[in-house]
């Protein structure tokens, strides 16, 4: 069997770890093993304990005290001594073969979208330690409510999916913090941004921006690259649907052994008429 993980991107504040969380619940209430992977130097503890976690190799905490950065930089060199010390990630996660692994990262965006730490990750994931990888991007659905922060959101996911270089998702969050405030018609132009929704953004934003609204909702419609699934992460049905999503994407069930039938004999001539008749294959003669 192949080795199989999701790696969980997405702007800080969009449900990553409570995603995560709910998708590593959801795999293990169905039979499957799944452990969760902390990418991100700066976590807080949370309800389910990391099976590996980056802290224990570097954590942004003792990078602010020790080089005087700030969050920012400080993240990017927790993952520049990640890339320079991956042996540690290799043994780490060296034991767990046959199991999906689940990567949270961080909330800082550059590092998928601008910077080249994070495609580097994952290509020494796929190529040297045989990784089947999906990229799970999220984006809290309360950006419908403001298009231009919709747009930005989407490009932002155009950008990862372009510079990440793998299968990829999208998936719209928090679904039920807008129930009450978008129609499932209006929803469903988020789902698949396309050019009708410009009027809306070009309605709240300065004349002077109109043209560039116009090329970038445009760029989005040509390439027809970002499409959401729709996430709830307190609803098990909705969780599950994500992931038949990635066990696709990640031909989980092409990796998987068949397993043997088991054999069952019958030595019994009486308890074979007996079976056959309760199933209606009986007469009398």
């Amino acid at each position: 069997m192949s080795r199989v993980g999701v790696i969980v991107l997405g702007p800080a504040g969009v449900g990553k770890s409570t995603f995560c969380a709910s998708l590593l619940n959801h795999i293990q209430s169905v039979g499957r093993r799944a452990h969760l992977v902390n990418l991100d130097p700066a976590a807080e503890p949370g309800e389910y304990e990391f099976t590996v976690d980056i802290r224990d190799l570097i954590s942004l905490e003792d990078v602010m005290e020790e080089m005087s950065f700030g969050p920012n930089g400080g993240l990017l060199y927790c993952f520049e001594f990640l890339m320079s010390h991956l042996d540690w990630l290799d043994e780490e996660i060296g034991d767990y073969e046959d199991e999906f692994l689940i990567f949270d990262c961080p909330g800082q965006i550059e590092l998928y979208t601008h910077i080249p730490v994070l495609p580097a990750l994952a290509k020494h994931l796929s190529r040297n330690l045989g990784f089947s990888l999906c990229a799970a991007y999220l984006l809290e659905a309360p950006f419908v409510i403001d298009k231009p922060k919709f747009f930005s959101g989407v490009m932002s996911a155009m950008s990862a999916m372009i510079l990440l270089e793998l299968p990829h998702i999208n998936i719209l969050s928090k679904l039920d913090l807008i129930k009450d405030d978008v129609s499932k018609r209006e929803l469903k132009q988020f789902l698949n941004p396309d050019a009708t929704l410009l009027s809306g953004i070009n309605s709240s934003t300065n004349p002077k921006f109109y043209n560039l609204n116009r090329a970038l909702v445009q760029l989005i419609d040509d390439f027809g690259m970002v499409q959401f699934l729709p996430l709830d992460s307190t609803a098990p049905e909705s969780v599950g649907n994500i992931l038949s999503y990635i066990d696709d994407i990640t031909q989980w069930a092409e990796a998987q052994e068949p397993k043997e039938p088991k054999d069952e004999y019958i030595e019994d001539d009486d308890e074979f008429g007996q079976m056959l008749a309760a199933a209606g294959g009986g007469r009398e003669e």
